[in-house]
């Protein structure tokens, strides 16, 4: 589990390794629910699954190495008996292999090639034996086997489909299959396949057939529920079976994802999102001549900007909303004079958090154009490159900004974020702290500074960190909410609960009506963590989503809740909310793939009820590992 990013400078596209919603460390939390190197299991009437952290779905295997009951061994007894299986194996390796009896086959006539078989069609074989069909099919695959080998695959099909004549059997449907398949005639797989597994359901090698055949054809959903039910069956021995699974899904979800994202309306995430992200900036009073005791009028584009700037201090969803429509409308008054260049930077502002990147960079872009002087515009722009992948132009527009003014503690501020998300964790502690020396009273510099000596591995000075914080911002709720985190990474659940709760009490009393959720997600994590709580956990959920609609963090933790519960259909529901709140591309992937995992867990026990007690005992029951 990653310690805590505290507000960021912007989202990070999915190629990059950090994923930043509001707060990345709650989503690598909901991903990788116990840390980095644990995986979920949840049991559904008996089928056990691991969660990774792409969503993507591994059934429980039994561990190869079990411990071996009885009185524990000295030293002396396990040289002892470790020497004697050595012994034993030099035996074995060195004696004579038996050969394995061969099955018995009905003895079919003494032909050599298709040509000596008399004619088979449907008319013929109803004159033959039974046993004389058994024969016959038996030398048919024979002669199909052979045609497969040398690649004379139509051949191959004529045979196979002779020896189904004689005998309708799973193996001969799928070599004839595996024919098809060699000539990309998939749509013959997929009836060749299925005609098979009407005969036999369990026939692993027929189901990963129709399963590629799915995938070739595009039908992904199809392909990820043959394999997934291939896994189970084959008890997990076919690796590539597993890995499909995980390569089928992010294919899924990548490709649905670009669907949707085509006809998707652009609109603001979440208010908690958007108050994080503005707040990852420090406040500076209104702009001379924009003040609330200045009489502007509402059809001018100044008066625009003063209601804009008022919204924008509600710190509500509403607010957020209002204040983005005002100032498109400023601009569209226009005669804003020298507040032009600040009309652009916040118009600018909210296209980058609706994902509109093209009108945002124009904007930011303009407004530079405007007034070089406005820092925070190279800031914002900056953080755009760095969300469409373009980490060389942030870093021009950070050197650019600190050209126009060096002693801006912003820009270090954000900085930092720029070198934390590429690991270079020695560069952003060094611009946190230029950022606390220009200005100490912003709490996120020192609480990121915090984050920064803990992922570096300087434990003792990362607590120091926050003790000083708790001490000097003492009403601040983020700093017991990111220390809880912190906390929480090392197991010490108690305290971790502690801080969080002192942070749910602080936000109440200092921020009523734009209360941040992200302290009732975070102790609904830990209560589950540390005692399983759900009915605690799933409350605090409910509480942060009244609160905040659109939190799409809250969202997904409650999906997480329900499933480990085995509420499958319930979870499902909430990772296709998710999947709707997603806003850009990498968390709308993620969010489809947990939903499509999901999806297919009811699908493989509707088709397969009878795998439920097969897995239970593969999983040894359900819980966490």
């Amino acid at each position: 589990m990653a310690p805590t990013i505290p507000p960021p400078s912007v989202p990070i596209p999915a190629a990059t390794p950090v994923t930043v919603p509001a707060d990345s460390s709650l989503w690598d939390r909901v991903s990788n629910w116990v840390s980095e190197n644990k995986a979920v299991v949840y049991t559904i009437a008996g089928v056990s699954v691991v969660i990774t952290t792409a969503g993507v779905v591994y059934y429980l295997r039994k561990g190869s190495e079990q411990k071996e009951s009885g009185p524990k061994l000295s030293k002396k007894e396990r040289r002892k008996k470790k020497q004697a299986e050595k012994e034993e194996a030099e035996k074995t390796a060195t004696a004579p292999k038996t050969e394995e009896a061969a099955p018995t086959q009905p003895k079919a006539a003494a032909v050599e090639s298709a040509d000596e078989l008399p004619e088979i069609d449907e008319e013929s074989v109803v004159r033959l034996s039974e046993e004389e069909r058994k024969a016959y099919a038996a030398k048919l695959k024979e002669l199909g086997n052979k045609a497969y080998g040398s690649k004379d695959f139509n051949k191959a099909i004529d045979l196979y489909s002779k020896a189904i004549i004689c005998k309708p059997d799973p193996v001969y449907f799928s070599n004839r299959a595996a024919c098809h398949n060699a000539l990309a005639q998939w749509e013959q797989v997929v009836a060749d396949t299925t005609a098979a597994l009407k005969l036999d359901p369990h026939y692993v090698k027929a189901l990963n057939r129709r399963a590629n055949a799915y995938d070739q054809l595009s039908r992904y959903s199809d392909a990820l529920l043959d394999f997934t039910a291939s896994c189970i069956i084959d008890g997990f021995r076919n690796e590539q079976s597993a890995q499909a699974v995980e390569r089928l899904l992010k294919k899924f979800a990548e490709n649905k994802a670009k669907e949707i994202l085509e006809t998707k309306p652009p609109k603001l995430p979440s208010s908690t999102f958007v108050g994080n992200y503005l707040q990852s900036f420090r406040s500076k009073p209104r702009p001379e001549g924009l003040e609330d005791s200045v009489e502007l009028s509402e059809e001018t584009g100044l008066g625009q900007m003063q209601v804009g700037l008022k919204h924008l201090e509600s710190k509500t969803g509403t607010g957020y909303e209002e204040g983005a429509a005002a100032f498109k409308k400023a601009l569209d008054l226009g005669e804003l004079g020298p507040h032009e260049a600040l009309a652009y930077n916040l118009r600018g502002t909210f296209h980058c958090l609706m994902g509109k990147h093209e009108e945002a960079l124009a904007d930011l872009s303009k407004s530079i154009e405007l007034d070089p002087a406005m820092t925070q515009s190279y800031i914002k722009r900056a953080s755009m490159n760095l969300e469409l992948g373009h980490p060389d132009k942030a870093e021009e527009d950070f050197n650019a900004a600190i050209e126009q003014n060096a002693e801006d503690p912003d820009i270090y501020y954000h900085r930092a974020q720029l070198h934390f998300i590429k690991g270079e964790f020695a560069e952003a502690a060094k611009d946190y702290q230029k950022s606390i020396d220009l200005d100490s009273d912003f709490i996120f510099s020192h609480i990121q500074l915090g984050v920064t000596q803990y992922k570096m591995g300087s434990i003792a000075s990362s607590m120091a960190t926050f003790r000083r914080c708790m001490k000097n911002f003492d009403q601040t709720p983020d700093v017991y909410n990111y220390y809880g985190e912190l906390l929480l990474d090392q197991n010490k659940f108690q305290e971790a609960i502690e801080k969080f709760d002192t942070a749910i009490a602080l936000e109440k009393e200092t921020k009523p009506m734009c209360m941040n959720v992200l302290p009732l997600i975070n102790k609904a994590l830990a209560l589950f963590q540390w005692k399983q709580d759900y009915a605690e956990a799933e409350q605090l959920c409910e509480k942060a989503l009244i609160i905040d609609p659109e939190c799409d963090i809250a969202v997904a933790t409650m999906a997480q809740l329900l499933l480990q519960q085995g509420k499958v259909v319930e979870a499902l529901k909430f990772f296709e909310r998710a999947a709707e709140l997603a806003r850009t591309e990498g968390e709308l992937v993620n969010a489809l793939s947990y939903a499509e995992a999901t999806r297919t867990q009811i699908q493989v026990q509707e088709n397969y009820p009878e795998l439920a007690s097969k897995l239970q005992g593969m999983s040894g029951g359900p819980g966490m590992r």
